[in-house]
């Protein structure tokens, strides 16, 4: 039996095989995937696990003969009808000839997903502060030019229209700020994200009363470590877009996750934080740029309060997900435990 100590290690999925395409070693991450243990799958014709053989055997053979990496990106395994794909490499090694690597195509899409993600959250709070520093200088002589305006007016109700002018000059100037302002560096430290929930429920419950915020929690979670005041900011602007889209009952669901892959990063333990609300949902025109700023779903909304609450998950080695649909959204935040 081939024995390779650094595959044993890998959270993706390793089956290796002989000339005759027969499996010689599986790591311990193919044992789980393919629900099978090592000594069943060594010994058996590769192709037999999998529905579809013809693209797969011709995957095989290709790899053989020209020693490049080939990929058969849809098959199924038979025994659980769960579709998989497949990256081939011609190896020389302990009488092996390939080795396959195995992936469930939903975990493939989440990743891309995830990745997508954080590309377009750094590209975007980039643009975004490119686009602040060339407002703000423009507002301060706005505001400047209405003061100054103001005080050579006699009439007191042509000053009501140059108090509109430097009022709303101020907001903008504020809503540059929170654009510009750089983010401080993490607080570190253990926390309980059970007291960051009841923080946020109390806020909530005080700036929507009518609002039901009901709790399901996993006591058994472990500590996190991380920025309390960061999570509780992610988890408050999640459950507010909840509250002001007209959501009357607010779920805070927490499990456990075990052997999970955030950002292509294996993690034997992880925290799911499910923040659910039954109000109209997010409409289908926005939803693939939910987490962009100044994308917003709410007449007068900043669009920002999402994409605070991705960034702070991020810095966490965190992501954030969501379903939608009218009656039922729930965002989903999955954090490493370590």
């Amino acid at each position: 039996m081939a024995s390779f100590p650094g595959l044993d290690l890998l959270a993706t999925a390793v089956v290796a095989l002989d000339d005759d395409f027969v499996v010689r070693y599986a790591n311990p991450a193919a044992e789980n995937l393919l629900a099978t243990g090592k000594k069943s799958l060594i010994g058996q014709p590769f192709l037999a696990l999998f529905a579809e053989r013809a693209e797969l055997e011709r995957t095989l053979e290709e790899a053989h003969v020209t020693h490049w990496d080939y990929s058969a990106q849809d098959v199924t395994y038979a025994r659980t009808g769960l579709p998989l794909s497949c990256v081939v490499t011609r190896i020389e090694a302990q009488g092996l000839a390939l080795l396959t690597e195995l992936r469930p195509i939903e975990r493939q899409l989440r990743q891309a997903r995830e990745e997508r993600l954080v590309f377009e959250q750094q590209a975007n709070r980039e643009l975004i502060r490119n686009l602040a520093h060339e407002i703000k200088n423009p507002l301060g002589g706005l505001r400047g030019s209405a003061q100054l305006l103001e005080r050579e007016l006699d009439r007191p109700e042509l000053r009501e229209y140059t108090q509109v002018i430097i009022k709303e000059a101020d907001r903008l100037q504020a809503l540059m700020d929170r654009m510009l302002t750089p983010h401080r560096a993490p607080r570190i430290e253990p926390l309980g994200i059970h007291e960051v929930l009841e923080r946020v429920r109390s806020l909530v419950k005080a700036e929507f009363p009518g609002v039901v915020v009901d709790r399901d929690y996993d006591p058994s979670l472990p500590e996190l470590i991380g920025d309390r005041e960061q999570l509780i900011q992610a988890v408050l602007n999640i459950a507010r877009n909840a509250g002001q889209a007209g959501g009357k009952n607010i779920v805070f669901r927490t499990r456990a996750v075990r052997q999970i892959t955030i950002l292509r990063q294996r993690f034997k333990l992880a925290l799911e934080l499910q923040v659910g609300d039954d109000g109209p949902g997010v409409s289908e025109e926005i939803q693939d740029r939910i987490f962009s700023p100044l994308v917003s779903g709410r007449e007068g909304g900043s669009g920002l309060g999402l994409s605070l609450a991705q960034t702070f998950i991020q810095y966490h080695k965190g992501v954030i997900e969501f379903e939608s649909r009218p009656g039922r959204t729930t965002f989903r935040i999955l954090l490493p435990i370590t």
